[in-house]
């Protein structure tokens, strides 16, 4: 099934353009309706979603350099971990390295692309994700990343709407 989604990518990357926002990420990713995004916010720049089911921090270099390098986004939203939780617990540092492995990589190709670190949904406050999450922030300040919480549940209100707009502007989907 791989296979099939990374060559359905690429050849969607035959007819895409450079210099463009795009998400990575892993299933809950897959089906974010990016057309409903741009419309909201009113977006001119075109995002492109490359997540791939199941996609585990250890595959995501090579992922990243078939489908996502060759667009060369302007902004990046990277929201990878949920596929990791089991081997998370096992060595966390190991983790750890491969998260900015990829993010280093990202940057070696294209040291303006802003990069934005999405944190995995907590609703139910596991710790595992807990922890995962607090490493995970750790990563995009160590990395000089935006660092996106989406782990609690949030209601709405001014100031969590304020929030939202303002981490859209500032990982560069507004202009």
């Amino acid at each position: 099934m791989r296979e099939a989604e990374l060559n359905t990518y690429m050849k969607l990357n035959e007819l895409a353009e450079q210099g463009s926002i795009v998400i990575f990420g892993g299933d809950e990713d897959k089906d974010i309706p990016i057309c409903e995004i741009r419309q909201a916010f009113a977006m001119e720049s075109k995002i492109y979603n490359r997540s791939i089911e199941n996609l585990s921090v250890y595959d995501a270099l090579a992922v990243y350099q078939k489908v996502v390098a060759p667009l060369d986004p302007e902004t990046m939203l990277i929201h990878i971990g949920k596929a990791d939780l089991a081997s998370f617990d096992e060595d966390p540092a190991a983790f750890d390295d491969q998260y900015k492995e990829l993010i280093r990589a990202v940057k070696a190709r294209n040291k303006n692309c802003r990069i934005a670190v999405v944190s995995l949904k907590n609703y139910d406050n596991d710790p595992q994700i807990s922890e995962l999450n607090k490493h995970l922030k750790y990563i995009a300040a160590f990395e000089n990343c935006e660092y996106g919480d989406i782990s609690a549940k949030k209601v709405w209100g001014p100031k969590a709407s304020m929030d939202a707009a303002s981490f859209v502007y500032s990982v560069g989907f507004v202009h």
